[in-house]
């Protein structure tokens, strides 16, 4: 048993290598598009988290150039920032690829 899923996980990893270069350049626009839309969710995710999880009634997380806040604040919400939008486009980014080979039949990638 354990064999026969090992078999058709190495099946699949192999038909996930082998991409054409017209699989690749029909991808740019799909990748291209699928990372503006990540990077505009990522940003209203984050924007929504910071407003629940910020004390009192500061709707817009601080910057690195606003004096009035400390240096550990604002290294907690760029980190905070940073790790929703990896998560963010990470999924978006796996998803547009999973639905390019679902419609060509070639992964994207490598």
């Amino acid at each position: 048993m354990t064999t026969t899923i090992n078999r058709a996980r190495e099946t699949l990893m192999a038909k996930q290598q082998v991409t054409s270069k017209s699989a690749k350049i029909l991808y740019r626009p799909v990748g291209l598009t699928s990372s503006v839309v990540g990077g505009l969710l990522a940003g209203i995710v984050f924007k929504q988290v910071w407003r629940r999880a910020s004390p009192g009634d500061r709707s817009d997380p601080p910057t690195a150039l606003e004096s009035e806040y400390g240096l550990k604040e604002i290294l907690i919400v760029a980190t905070v920032q940073g790790a929703i939008y990896s998560l963010v486009k990470t999924l978006i980014d796996r998803g547009g690829a999973r639905a390019f080979q679902r419609w060509t039949g070639e992964w994207p990638g490598s």
